[in-house]
């Protein structure tokens, strides 16, 4: 298994040695397995896909045009 080393804010810091009890090396590592699915399936839904990147590109666009208009030009 490899070593990796995160940074965190002081304050999560005085959270975390406040619970000695939680394993957070574990907590890491199942927060970082659960993002890396979410990240696999949409690499595969991506894969299959037909669209090309202008087209998703003019997607966008118009949805944040539809919202612009939707919220008054708030977007």
């Amino acid at each position: 298994m490899v070593n990796v080393t995160l940074s965190v804010p002081e304050r999560l810091h005085k959270v975390m040695k406040s619970h000695p009890e939680i394993k957070w090396s574990e907590v890491a590592r199942q927060a970082i397995w659960q993002y890396a699915e979410r990240l696999e399936l949409l690499d595969s839904i991506a894969k299959k896909s037909a669209l090309t990147e202008e087209d998703a590109r003019k997607i966008d666009e118009r949805i944040k045009e539809g919202l612009a208009e939707r919220y008054g030009n708030s977007v």
